[in-house]
């Protein structure tokens, strides 16, 4: 009975974090620059593959999994994060353009009809 609920359990977290995974990457298409898309895969991927990684933990048990996933766990929050961040700011020292930035607005207006 036990197992049982514990399969459902990590079915349940293992999609949901599939879920919002591609959320997440339905954000890095829709999403108009660099900086939200940034943030998107910043945030969405980091929860996506947390709840991936737990859901995994849970259906394999602590006795084999160990501190293995966890520690992939603790690496994902450390990294993914910090990689989205180095990103934006790479983007802003670049002078990449901003969505709704009023420059970027009038030459998409002047140029006329995207095909």
């Amino acid at each position: 009975m036990m197992t049982q609920v514990l399969h459902t359990l990590s079915a349940i977290i293992t999609l949901l974090g599939a879920l919002v995974i591609l959320v997440a990457i339905i954000g890095l298409a829709k999403l108009p620059d660099v900086f939200c898309r940034a943030h998107a895969l910043g945030k969405g991927m980091t929860l996506g593959l947390v709840l991936l990684l737990t859901g995994l933990w849970i259906d394999l048990g602590s006795e084999v999994a160990g501190l293995k996933i966890p520690a992939a766990i603790f690496f994902q929050f450390l990294t993914l994060p910090v990689a989205s961040h180095l990103a934006a700011n790479l983007s802003f020292r670049k002078k990449l353009p901003r969505f709704g930035d009023p420059r970027v607005d009038k030459d998409r207006r002047s140029a006329g009809p995207r095909r």
